[in-house]
């Protein structure tokens, strides 16, 4: 069964198809956002926010969010350990 997690604003995405959270702020992510605005894979769900956060997932589609990628990590993962980048997991 898939697991569904919150990215703000009511919007949800299916926790098996991401591959990374990433902060906008760094060029290539910049690059990649434009490139996949582009060919039509950005879905926006900021509702006109700032982006703060993006989100790739396994299809290629990017998914940005007005949610910090430390928000969206600890959602994804509540045990994570910021400190460490590691879950309490073994």
């Amino acid at each position: 069964m898939a697991r569904l997690m919150n990215i703000g604003f009511g919007n949800v995405v299916n926790t098996a198809k991401i591959v990374a959270v990433v902060s906008p702020e760094a060029a290539p992510v910049k690059r990649m956002v434009q490139n996949a605005k582009q060919t039509g894979k950005v879905i926006d769900a900021t509702q006109g926010r700032r982006t703060k956060s993006v989100i790739v997932t396994e299809e290629d589609h990017i998914i940005l969010s007005a949610l910090q990628p430390d928000t969206l990590v600890k959602r994804f993962h509540p045990n994570f350990d910021e400190g460490k980048g590691e879950t309490d997991e073994i």
